[in-house]
């Protein structure tokens, strides 16, 4: 729920009117009882004015009975005045409570907007004390809804929002945003904070709004797209360099098959072919790396077929079975007790980056581990997905290279062609999917999802 703290006095308002109305009443009352009284001197003056004699004595008698009407007409004024004033107070008590009506409807549709918006918003005044959060904000931040008075920095100390808000108060131009990693369950999450004067209706600076929004999937989404924009045209020139490499390379093979053969049968030194060897194993190598990245800038079709994803999981385990024994690596596959359901998909090519996933685990758990591997069926904003999670307990991926594992050609290893993460990346989308990851200090977990639909 959206909190504020209140400025006015609400029982004060109403005191002074339930008092002021009282007031009025009591009044009313006596001056009621004041024209009683008027009336029974106007009847015992009557009386007198009938027993006196005529002459002086009646005229002053008559003048006494005079001033007496007039003051009850006064006094009839003054009930008129009090019962005007009376209505005018109950009008205003009607007023006031229609429009504490209104404000306490319009404070609910306020706070029913602010709580529905799904990001967290917090005010502050201009000391950096919490005037306010939605219930978006508690929900982030695990708070309770006493936070009110208390401290920004003492949110959250894992995100600097009082510097951040400082910052943004003495930057006065546009709003500020940032974007702050935050480690939590499961991984790192990020959020990214705008930060905005607050001003009342006479402009005058109150303190600030502070908007915190969770963008880690939009951050992934993000880096997926810039992960396709990567090889967009990538296919025309993918075919052009192998047009215009491969040919080269075929005919100074051949030359140098001819070379050796000409050698063949002459005393030569041991150093040309030694030379030679190295010539033909860079040629292979030149010749490996092209054909790696025809593969990756090309659209080639995918031959669908009905996949089982536990049988494909168990054949991939098996095959790397040996390979982690001798690393000392123990493999855990928790599949759940439902069948999972079978999948439209290309099995060789599922099965490529199934394997890929697992070898480069094994190598990141170079003094042995538990590798599991989790398939399960999730909902996702699109429909139902396959799901399968590798997780190692390896030392995981350092900050400063996890936004590149993705790109082509990039590898921290002295062998390979770093082209093993970007094809798994390139394979997934193919199938309408997503390769993602994170890291934790457990080890690291990628995820494949695959929709069933």
């Amino acid at each position: 729920m959206f909190q504020v703290q209140s400025t006015e006095n609400d029982s004060t308002y109403r005191l002074a009117i339930a008092g002021l109305l009282t007031l009025s009443v009591v009044s009313l009352a006596v001056t009621i009882w004041v024209m009683v009284d008027f009336l029974r001197e106007q009847e015992i003056v009557q009386n007198l004015i009938q027993l006196l004699p005529a002459g002086a004595a009646e005229t002053s008698a008559e003048e006494l009975a005079g001033e007496l009407r007039w003051q009850f007409r006064l006094t009839i004024l003054v009930v008129l005045n009090l019962i005007v004033t009376g209505i005018a107070v109950v009008l205003l008590w009607r007023a006031y409570r229609s429009s504490q009506e209104s404000l306490r409807n319009i404070m609910v549709l306020a706070d029913d907007v602010l709580g529905s918006i799904d990001q967290a918003i917090i005010t502050t005044d201009p000391t950096g004390h919490v005037t306010g959060i939605n219930r978006c904000g508690i929900e982030m931040f695990s708070l309770h809804e006493d936070q009110i008075g208390r401290p920004l920095r003492q949110l959250d100390e894992r995100i600097p929002l009082e510097e951040f808000r400082q910052e943004s108060r003495a930057a006065e131009t546009l709003p500020l945003v940032r974007d702050f990693p935050v480690t939590k369950t499961g991984g790192t999450r990020s959020l990214r904070a705008f930060c905005h004067p607050l001003r009342n209706r006479v402009n005058e600076d109150i303190g600030n709004v502070v908007q915190i929004s969770d963008v880690t999937e939009r951050v992934l989404v993000e880096e997926s797209l810039r992960r396709m924009e990567r090889y967009i045209g990538l296919g025309s020139l993918a075919a052009g360099l192998h047009h215009e490499i491969k040919n080269p390379l075929a005919a100074l093979s051949l030359h140098v098959q001819l070379m050796e053969e000409e050698l063949e049968g002459h005393e030569t030194l041991d150093e040309v072919h030694e030379m030679l060897g190295v010539i033909k194993t860079e040629m292979t190598r030149v010749g490996g790396v092209l054909e790696s990245f025809r593969d990756y800038a090309s659209l080639g079709q995918l031959n669908h077929s009905q996949v089982e994803i536990a049988k494909l999981i168990d054949r991939q385990v098996k095959l790397i079975a040996p390979r982690a024994d001798m690393q000392n690596i123990a493999f855990r596959t928790e599949i759940p007790e439902t069948t999972l359901p079978s999948i439209q998909a290309d099995r060789v090519r599922l099965e490529q980056v199934l394997l890929n996933l697992l070898v480069n685990a094994m190598e990141n758990m170079t003094e042995g581990g538990v590798l599991t591997i989790r398939p399960s069926v999730v909902e996702t904003p699109t429909g139902s997905a396959i799901q399968i999670e590798v997780v190692d307990t390896g030392t995981g991926i350092p900050q400063n290279l996890r936004d590149r594992i993705f790109d082509p050609y990039f590898t921290t290893k002295s062998e390979g062609t770093g082209m093993g993460l970007a094809l798994c990346d390139k394979i997934i989308r193919q199938h309408r999917g997503s390769l993602d990851f994170r890291c934790s200090d457990e080890g690291t977990t990628f995820t494949m999802t695959l929709p069933l639909g």
